[in-house]
């Protein structure tokens, strides 16, 4: 994994301190679901399911980035990050897993500090992920059937008014780019059988006597 970098030089003793940093909180959450990356519609996608054990883990690797003054602030923060990537929490959104923690519903294994799962657990969060990618497969069809409908009945009309009208039927934006790509500019070429403007010919200089 990839992590930061400082290196510190003092100019007049040429002595340097090296300090390495974590990765972003991203790629910690990204090798803790053992997922390439998070989802491209993180709103109606999701890729991977988490324990609160392994957001307890990202929280403390990065507790001088995060901005929380508590530990369970900062595990908020993690869920945030989570949101955007269209991961789950203990098989939840993030907006209910974080409703779960302001109730206390975690706060033992917060207090504890937890941050390791069972051999077991980590089976069923393979398994989760495994029902999600079939779920996402099945919807990625769906909206692909009915995307093809509408450009279909939209043929020959405007791109701009098509987009519009797969974005109010709530096609995922990868799919619409995927189906309507962005139309080239025209090159500007000369028309056939144009003329050529005239090549410019240099005029002779006068020799000097």
């Amino acid at each position: 994994m990839q992590v930061p970098v400082k290196i510190t030089v003092d100019e007049d003793t040429k002595e340097y301190k090296i300090s390495v940093g974590t990765p972003p909180c991203s790629s910690l959450i990204i090798k803790e679901a053992g997922i390439e990356k998070g989802s491209s519609s993180p709103k109606t996608d999701k890729v991977a399911d988490l324990k609160i054990e392994q957001i307890i883990k990202i929280a403390k690797m990065k507790e001088d980035s995060l901005l929380g003054k508590t530990l369970k602030e900062k595990i908020k923060e993690v869920i945030g990050t989570c949101r955007s990537m269209g991961i789950l929490v203990e098989g939840k959104p993030s907006v209910d897993a974080v409703k779960e923690i302001n109730e206390g519903n975690f706060d033992k294994e917060i207090k504890e500090e937890k941050t390791e799962i069972s051999a077991e657990e980590l089976k069923e969060l393979e398994e989760e992920k495994k029902k999600l990618a079939k779920e996402m497969e099945e919807r990625r069809e769906e909206f692909l059937s009915t995307a093809k409908q509408i450009i279909s009945k939209m043929e020959g009309k405007e791109r701009g008014l098509i987009k519009a009208k797969l974005v109010e039927a709530e096609i995922p934006a990868v799919i619409i780019e995927e189906l309507l790509p962005v139309e080239a500019k025209p090159e500007e070429e000369a028309k056939p059988g144009a003329e050529k403007a005239p090549e410019k010919k240099e005029e002779a200089k006068p020799e000097k006597k």
